[in-house]
């Protein structure tokens, strides 16, 4: 029997600052994401990633997010930039998961509800399908996680301060947002992240 009530685990993703990264720890996230994609708006440097990560407090878990790279480039920008764990968004395998160095989150871009048996037996990230590799903004159909064991998926895709609710029913293990709680692209809004963490949390 999955516990529908327990905590849910938030990571705020495409951190591009300290300030931001910082005031997302400070208002409970459990994640940061780094978004190491050069197409994307939320793009961050290695190096620049390493200064934050460097100044983050303990038990803050940091995360890559990387889309159609190989496993040696994954592995060493991790090992660069202190990444405790690769975000893999484009198509693996197992075989290929299991060459990467540290600790990985695939990421299945669901296009219907098949895809939700993909990963089914380890933590994974679930979200929208999109050409531009998450932080559309767009949601996902939440019917298609009734009467699936959700605990071990992390869902993403247009999630708010003001419907984070409704996803606590279905008993994921975490939420990842990024572009939800954004003033403008790549700028966190304080307000915002504060709000969704507490919503989530519930406290």
């Amino acid at each position: 029997m999955h516990n529908k009530h327990k905590t849910l685990r938030v990571k705020i993703c495409g951190i591009t600052n300290l300030r931001d990264a910082l005031h997302a720890v400070e208002c409970g996230a459990d994640a940061l994401g780094f978004v190491f994609y050069n197409q994307s708006a939320r793009y961050i440097t290695p190096k620049a990633a390493k200064k934050i990560i460097d100044k983050l407090p303990p038990f803050v878990e940091s995360v890559g997010l990387f889309v159609n790279e190989g496993v040696e480039t994954i592995n060493t920008v991790c090992r660069y930039s202190s990444i405790a764990r690769a975000q893999i968004h484009f198509e693996v395998d197992e075989e290929s998961l299991s060459h990467i160095a540290g600790q990985v989150l695939p990421v299945v871009r669901t296009q219907s509800k098949e895809d939700l048996t993909v990963f089914a037996d380890r933590y994974h990230l679930v979200d929208v399908y999109s050409s531009l590799f998450g932080g559309t903004g767009h949601r996902l159909d939440l019917t298609w996680f009734e009467g699936v064991d959700c605990s071990k998926m992390i869902v993403a895709g247009g999630l708010t301060p003001e419907n984070i609710s409704e996803v606590k029913p279905y008993g994921f293990y975490g939420v990842d947002v990024s572009s939800g709680v954004e003033s403008v692209k790549g700028k966190k809004d304080p307000l915002k992240v504060e709000q969704f963490i507490r919503n989530a949390k519930g406290f």
